[in-house]
């Protein structure tokens, strides 16, 4: 019998289309990919169309606006056609740098904690308690800076007891620390064992691979985790609404202990129904003029944030 040069054993040969594995599988995988394709197109779309329907009107605005009631009046009156921008501006920056002062090392100071020191039962009852706390309504915070900050501690302290820019901070810093300690947490936890251990090694104390080991090689995600804080920060509406001590209008505030109107707050209480949005014929397009602001201040923040994350990122 001469040798055909076939497989053996009566098997046929394999071919690229046998390889290819079955037909129906290969429909339902591009199934699934034209379905997952359309969430994202469609989250892209939406994404596109908020932004689009936000500039569209802010620019009307910047169009029609008298320019020179935006900067230097006496404060944020939009119903009579008074913009002073600067004064919701710096209500903003006060609230979001009180938050801070609070959130950034009492976060730090609770993720060290929870990472370096606590022992695995302690760290497993307080790192969902972190996260329940991060998952309280703002409104509740809210309440609690105006019932419970504002006339038990900023009163004593020269504010008012009736809602202050210091009450709303304090109230937007406490809501901010779960966020600043379980990202920055997560972000010590991911730094290898081998570098303490090696630290251990050389003799160094448990504080000074803390300080000089594990921070420097998880500042990527420190940064990250102070820069989502600032901007949960600066994009919180009910704490700074209910406890900032303003209502539809304020008047430039000097100091942290005055009455303020952040400009998320500003934009809440202007909105409160369709038909409350009345006044000065641009009051409308102004609402969309500070969403816009506050769009190019996150993402400016998230864009450089990004980008000094890329630079000190170490790779392990």
């Amino acid at each position: 019998m001469s040798d055909t040069g076939g497989p053996r054993g009566g098997a046929s040969t394999l071919t690229i289309a046998d390889l290819s594995g079955d037909v129906r599988r290969h429909r339902k995988e591009a199934v699934i990919k034209t379905s997952m394709f359309g969430t994202a197109l469609v989250s892209v779309l939406i994404s596109a169309l908020i932004i689009f329907a936000l500039f569209d009107e802010a620019f009307v605005f910047v169009r029609e606006v008298d320019w020179g009631n935006t900067w230097g009046q006496i404060g944020w009156f939009p119903r009579r056609g008074i913009y002073d921008i600067p004064t919701i501006l710096v209500a903003t920056l006060i609230v979001t740098g009180i938050a801070m002062i609070i959130a950034a090392p009492l976060g730090l100071g609770a993720a060290i904690y929870l990472a370096e020191y606590a022992n695995p039962r302690v760290r497993s009852i307080l790192k969902p308690i972190l996260e329940v706390l991060a998952g309280i309504p703002s409104v509740v915070l809210g309440f609690f800076a105006l019932q419970f900050i504002a006339p038990t501690i900023i009163d004593n302290i020269g504010g008012s007891d009736s809602g202050s820019m210091a009450a709303a901070g304090l109230g937007v810093g406490i809501l901010t620390i779960p966020l600043v300690a379980s990202v920055s947490e997560d972000a010590m936890k991911a730094v290898p064992l081998s570098l303490r251990e090696a630290s251990a090694g050389l003799g160094a104390r448990r504080m000074t691979t803390t300080v000089r080991i594990v921070l420097p090689a998880a500042a990527s995600g420190l940064v990250a985790a102070f820069i989502v804080a600032v901007s949960r920060a600066i994009g919180e509406t009910m704490v700074v609404f209910l406890a900032g001590g303003r209502s539809d209008a304020s008047v430039y505030a000097d100091g942290p202990f005055e009455p303020g109107l952040t400009m998320t707050a500003a934009m809440a209480s202007l909105a409160t129904g369709t038909d409350s949005v009345v006044g000065e014929g641009l009051t409308v397009q102004s609402l969309y003029f500070v969403g816009a602001l506050l769009f190019i201040m996150t993402l400016t923040l998230n864009v450089v944030a990004d980008r000094f994350v890329a630079r000190v990122r170490e790779q392990y």
